[in-house]
């Protein structure tokens, strides 16, 4: 089984919504058994909070279910128990490898590590542009799958 563990700052925009894309993308796949994945945050802010509201509208637009997810915390436990820790900016890798004491297994990405154009998940909390994280995520998570089923 391959373990993935989406990180953003919050874990109530981004982290989320590939959290749910990809599982919903493993399972139309028919390769949900062979996956698991969640999400976390590396900062407090969104600890115990549902998914942003642009993201549950993204999410239930794409009729992805969501319910139950509120924001954890990224914990340095989480390294062992994982084989993918994939982020959405420099920001979250910086911040990954520092709650996880580094990174010696080389399991630290971005998200869009994985795609031609390499870049940044912008975050729509600022932006206020969901429908490009979705773009950018959906990209992402297609991308990070091929990697992923290719070397498996």
């Amino acid at each position: 089984m391959i373990k993935i563990m989406f990180v953003c700052y919050g874990n109530i925009c981004r982290s989320p919504m590939a959290e749910f894309i990809m599982k919903d993308y493993v399972a139309k796949k028919g390769d949900a058994d062979k996956f698991y994945i969640a999400s976390s945050a590396t900062h407090t802010d969104g600890l115990g909070c549902r998914p942003h509201r642009g993201t549950r509208q993204i999410l239930d637009r794409l009729n992805i279910d969501y319910s139950g997810k509120v924001g954890v915390m990224l914990d340095s436990s989480d390294y062992e128990k994982y084989d993918y820790f994939i982020g959405m900016d420099e920001d979250n890798r910086r911040d990954m490898k520092r709650r996880l004491f580094g990174d010696p297994d080389g399991k630290v990405h971005l998200l869009l590590d994985f795609v031609k154009n390499k870049r940044e998940v912008a975050d729509p909390y600022w932006t206020g542009d969901f429908e490009a994280t979705l773009s950018d995520v959906q990209e992402g998570v297609a991308a990070l799958y091929k990697f992923l089923t290719e070397r498996n």
